[in-house]
């Protein structure tokens, strides 16, 4: 299995599978071809579907100005749903055409090839492998991994960290409103600075996950610079977990950077064996992972066992299972921000239960992995990402029509 740092990516929102993605593909591959004097590039599937929503011709226009950008929204035979056709000319003749994978949280594969994304760090696969060698070698999950990882691994998850801190920061005292045509004004501060009359010490706790969360998530919707975690689609739910423990909790910095380490593990097992593209597998593959992640991360974090480290991640990715990505006009909004805010407060809740209830589970990590990856391969791919299903569509009728007229419609297709 490959290294665990390539979970986390500094790049500009919204999204990691449509901006993150493309943009270094772009890049990638006008650096290949210096002598190209035109660049021309077909977006297929969900990159066609949403891609304008999502920032995904910007992306690439960036890396490759002038590039000419076309669409074709065939979801049929492609070898992921997030691929793109770049061809390079010269003097108007095509010197090259070549097909590269947007494989979710901002990771690509070009076709026929390996790279370094390949590399493997880990003879383990899955959470059952680790669970044996870490057993056997007398070492808790955090120092396996540190083991086994480069010596600049810490420095890295710092940066990555520092990287998470500053988005919340900035997202936190931000004001206004979101790009895109929804006119959604941003809420993280509200949700900060206002408290309830005789506010208990729990709805402090949620209120302030959440405001983190929106913070991070609508950093991510205004297009600014977030990390990966590990998609920018759920970006908000571990920095505003871990920024909790640092920052209202006082965990020291690199006791949270064993806790991303963690997490990290959890994300590069579900990328081997599952997806955290929304467009492959939906929502659940981006929320649900990192809430499993997070939650992963915490249990870690209060240097839980690793059967409770399992039963956290295990709680926290089951209750997402079937969660469609179905964003309203395509864009990384609705619901995607307030998911961020609930998927950092359940990744809690899974810590909670599993420090009284991981001697007594009967599924394991593994097990809900897998069944995350066989749901979403059975999900409708109206439900991935696209826009044409679910509440995409339920809102477009709604907002076009008085609510009575609109569940008239809805009716008559339903009979239809």
């Amino acid at each position: 299995m490959r290294s665990v740092k390539h979970v986390y990516k500094i790049g500009n929102g919204p999204s990691s599978s449509h901006t993150v993605g493309p943009f270094n593909a772009a890049h990638i591959y006008k650096k290949r071809h210096p002598d190209a004097d035109a660049f021309e590039v077909t977006l297929y599937g969900s990159l066609a579907l949403t891609g304008k929503g999502h920032g995904t011709m910007a992306a690439i226009a960036n890396a490759i100005p002038g590039i000419v950008i076309k669409t074709d929204t065939v979801t049929e035979d492609l070898p992921h749903p997030n691929t793109m056709l770049y061809k390079a000319f010269k003097n108007g003749t095509c010197i090259d055409s070549t097909r590269i994978m947007s494989i979710g949280g901002g990771a690509i594969k070009i076709e026929n090839e390996p790279s370094d994304f390949d590399r493997e760090f880990y003879a383990e696969t899955c959470f059952r492998d680790f669970k044996i060698a870490c057993e056997q070698a007398g070492k808790s999950l955090t120092e396996y991994i540190f083991d086994k990882e480069d010596e600049d691994f810490r420095e890295h998850l710092r940066l990555i960290w520092h990287a998470m801190e500053d988005c919340v920061e900035r997202g936190l005292v931000a004001t206004g409103t979101l790009p895109g045509g929804l006119d959604l004004p941003r809420k993280a501060n509200i949700l900060y600075t206002k408290r309830c009359h005789n506010e208990s010490s729990d709805i402090t706790m949620e209120r302030t996950l959440a405001a983190y969360a929106y913070a991070v998530s609508e950093e991510n919707a205004d297009e600014h610079i977030v990390v990966t975690a590990p998609t920018c689609g759920s970006c908000g739910i571990i920095p505003a977990v871990f920024y909790y423990m640092r920052h209202d909790r006082g965990f020291s910095e690199d006791e949270i950077l064993n806790g991303l380490a963690v997490a990290a593990l959890i994300g590069t097992i579900i990328q081997t064996n599952a997806s955290v593209s929304g467009a492959e597998c939906g929502c659940q593959a981006e929320i649900g992972s990192a809430c499993s992640m997070a939650a992963a991360g915490l249990a870690a974090l209060y240097e839980l066992s690793i059967d409770q480290i399992e039963c956290a991640a295990e709680i926290a990715m089951e209750h997402h299972l079937g969660l469609t990505c179905d964003p309203i006009k395509g864009l990384v909004q609705i619901p995607c921000i307030e998911r961020n805010a609930v998927g950092a407060m359940r990744a809690v809740n899974a810590v909670n239960i599993s420090r009284f209830l991981a001697d007594t589970k009967d599924i394991s990590l593994d097990e809900i992995i897998t069944t995350m990856y066989k749901t979403g391969l059975d999900m409708d791919a109206r439900y991935k990402e696209t826009a044409h299903g679910g509440l995409a569509v339920i809102h477009d009728v709604y907002s076009r029509f008085n609510p009575t007229f609109a569940e008239e419609l809805l009716r008559e297709e339903k009979h239809d």
